[in-house]
C-alpha cells in the first residue's frame, strides 16, 4: 500500500487524537465536562484543520451529513434491533459484571452521577454518538478509503475505534469480559463503516450508535436507580 501526504496525514491525525484521548480517560481524572470538550477538538476541530488544508475535500465532507431516506429506514430497524440485544445481554450476564464498581468509577473519576446523569446521557447519545461517527467513520473511514485500499480503511478505523475505548473501560471488567468488550467495539466499528460504505454519509451508523448508547444510558438509569 502506498501512502500519499493525503493519506498519511489523516491516519496520523487519526492514530494521534485516539491515542491522547484513550491516554486521557486512563490517567487523569478530570470531569465529564472538560473530557468532552478536549474531545470536541481532537475530534471535531483537528478534521476542520485537514479540511483547511485539503480543500478539494470540503465536499466530499458535506457529504457525510446529507441523509438519503432508504438508509436510514433500515439503520432505525436494525436500532431497534441492536437496543434489544444489549438489554438482553444485560440482564443474561449482569451477575457476572461488577455494576457497582463501574457506578463507583463513573461517580470518582468523573463525577457523573444520579443529579446529573440525564444531562450526560443526553449528551451521550445524541452529541457524544454524532462527534464519534463523524470521526470514525466519517473522517478515518469514508474519507481515507478514497485514498488508500478499503480493506485497510475498514480495519484502520474500526480497530481505533475500539482502541480509544480502552482508557474510559481500563477498570470496569474482568479480563474475558474486557476482551470480548473490545472484540464487540471493533466488530461494531466494522458494521458500521459497512453500514455507510455505500450511502457516503454517517447517518447509518450514527442511528445505530444512538440505538446503542440508548441501550447503554438505560443500564446507567438503573444503576443510579433512577429507573
Amino acid at each position: 500500500m502506498k501512502l500519499t501526504r493525503k493519506s498519511g496525514t489523516l491516519m496520523m491525525t487519526v492514530l494521534v487524537c485516539s491515542l491522547l484521548m484513550s491516554g486521557i480517560d486512563a490517567f487523569f481524572e478530570l470531569s465529564y465536562i472538560t473530557r468532552s470538550l478536549i474531545k470536541i477538538m481532537m475530534f471535531l476541530l483537528v478534521p476542520m484543520s485537514y479540511f483547511m488544508m485539503y480543500r478539494e475535500d470540503i465536499p466530499n465532507m458535506k457529504k457525510l451529513f446529507v441523509p438519503k431516506r432508504k438508509d436510514i429506514k433500515l439503520a432505525l430497524l436494525l436500532g431497534i434491533g441492536v437496543y434489544i440485544i444489549i438489554m438482553i445481554a444485560y440482564f443474561i450476564f449482569r451477575n457476572w459484571i461488577d455494576f457497582q464498581g463501574i457506578k463507583d468509577s463513573l461517580m470518582s473519576g468523573v463525577g457523573v452521577n444520579a443529579e446529573n446523569f440525564v444531562f450526560v446521557a443526553i449528551y451521550i447519545s445524541f452529541v457524544n454518538s454524532l462527534l464519534e461517527e463523524f470521526f470514525f467513520r466519517g473522517y478515518a473511514f469514508i474519507l481515507l478509503k478514497k485514498e488508500i485500499k478499503p480493506v485497510f480503511a475498514y480495519v484502520f478505523s474500526s480497530f481505533l475505534f475500539a482502541f480509544y475505548h480502552v482508557g474510559m473501560t481500563t477498570s470496569w471488567f474482568s479480563p474475558v469480559i474486557y476482551f470480548l468488550a473490545m472484540l464487540g467495539l471493533f466488530i461494531g466499528g466494522l458494521i458500521f463503516n459497512f453500514l455507510n460504505d455505500k450511502c457516503e454519509n454517517i447517518y447509518s451508523s450514527w442511528l445505530v450508535h444512538m440505538c446503542a448508547n440508548f441501550a447503554i444510558n438505560t443500564v446507567g438509569f438503573i444503576l443510579f436507580g433512577i429507573l
